[in-house]
């Protein structure tokens, strides 16, 4: 007798495991490109308008520590109201599963079926699951929630400052450490790389064309530094 093929329920664990990693990776790739950006064009303008270098390091540290912060910020709170919806979910489900339990198996073999399995093993799988741990694979099958992988807001807002401050070194070193005929050009050039960088793992995560995503990420980079750019060379002037 053939044995039969491994049930929808050994799949899901896999795929919310790795999307959870790719969305975590997407968003501390998306942070270190924020700190390259901001800290890139911030030092940039103010580069443009003084050669003072303390007042670089000063505007560089402050955009560091402020950047780093309002992301850590708008993290926590886009998570936690994410985990705050989840949670109203899971707990509705609950609610379900206490007072429609067969109403509640016959959904999870439905949605079994829907996926292609025959009537008699989508109603033993849904049956063998709502015993193991009924709340998880309800959820997990009809909300897309795990409730052992909710997200960690606080986690969120860490992930998010510490990336924004590993990008922002990038500029921040290369407008301090060389003479100061040289400081915009390194500071731009090093930017740029650090953006084709991030621009290619965004590629890479998303199956998107290398060339494209390269270029809308520098050149996002370039028009922000070259408008500061102006912005600093113009209050130099004035000043």
């Amino acid at each position: 007798m053939t044995e039969p093929s491994p049930s929808p329920a050994s799949d899901p664990p896999q795929r919310v495991s790795l999307s959870s990693q790719l969305n975590w990776l997407r968003a501390g790739v998306l942070g270190a490109n924020d700190g390259i950006v901001s800290i890139a064009a911030l030092v940039i303008g103010v580069a443009a308008a003084t050669d003072d270098w303390v007042a670089l390091l000063t505007s560089g540290l402050a955009g560091l520590a402020a950047g780093a912060l309002s992301m850590a910020a708008g993290e926590y709170v886009s998570v936690s109201a994410q985990r705050d919806t989840e949670a109203a979910s899971l707990q509705r489900e609950q609610r379900e599963l206490a007072d429609q339990p067969e109403n509640e198996l016959d959904e999870l073999a439905a949605n079994f079926e829907a996926q292609g399995v025959t009537v008699a093993l989508s109603r033993e799988v849904a049956r063998q699951l709502t015993e193991h741990n009924a709340l998880r694979a309800h959820a997990r099958a009809e909300l897309g929630i795990d409730p052992e992988e909710m997200v960690r807001p606080w986690q969120a807002a860490w992930a998010s400052a510490l990336s924004f401050c590993l990008g922002a070194v990038v500029p921040l070193l290369a407008i301090l450490l060389p003479p100061p005929e040289l400081r915009i050009p390194s500071c731009l050039v090093a930017a740029l790389l650090a953006l084709s960088a991030t621009g290619t793992v965004f590629a890479r995560l998303g199956g998107a064309n290398r060339g494209r995503a390269v270029l809308r990420t520098v050149a996002g980079g370039a028009i922000a530094m070259v408008v500061t750019y102006g912005i600093g060379s113009l209050v130099g002037v004035i000043v």
